[in-house]
């Protein structure tokens, strides 16, 4: 079994997967919109998952405005830095990952362990809101994150990458509605 998860980490090319989440919010999108492009600080993490490590989403505040204004999503490990590829006040919000923190805070005595295998694991490529009208006063908020996985066997790691991801958005989704 080790061998042939090095087998398959070396024949084949990270694939880029996508990550897709969606809650409805009692708002109109113009309203939700507001809440999207940046958010306050949102409470400390309750989810027992959150307290084992894994880098977790505390805010968000963007720089500009339209295509080319830059987002920085606050995480517990430090921010994404994201520059907006695409800007449609009320339906979508756009951007690509220019850099990420550590996915995870390791659980060490020694302090400031930084080992490598993390950051090169799990690699956010880009990411997307949409804002979709449901009627004059609901909207349905989808959150979409795009990664590459360079963990072997990688089906077994993309069922966590997924479910971690999932839980990402929902916390943020879940503080915009």
């Amino acid at each position: 079994l080790p061998a042939l998860a090095g087998v398959e980490h070396a024949a084949t090319p990270p694939t880029r997967y996508e990550v897709r989440s969606s809650v409805v919010v009692a708002a109109s999108p113009a309203e939700v919109w507001e809440r999207v492009i940046a958010f306050p600080a949102l409470a400390p993490p309750t989810e027992w998952y959150f307290h084992s490590g894994i880098a977790v989403p505390m805010g968000a505040h963007i720089v500009g405005t339209g295509v080319g204004a830059v987002r920085h999503c606050e995480f517990s490990t430090g921010p994404f830095v994201e520059p907006i590829t695409r800007w449609e006040p009320g339906h979508r919000l756009s951007f690509d990952v220019a850099s990420q923190p550590a996915p995870m805070q390791e659980w060490s005595p020694y302090r400031d362990l930084h080992p490598p295998h993390p950051d090169a694991s799990l690699q956010s490529v880009r990411g997307e809101f949409r804002l979709v009208a449901l009627d004059a006063q609901h909207t349905r908020l989808e959150g979409s994150t795009w990664y590459t996985l360079n963990l072997a066997p990688e089906l077994y790691f993309r069922l966590w990458s997924d479910a971690i991801i999932h839980r990402v958005h929902l916390r943020v989704l879940e503080h915009v509605r």
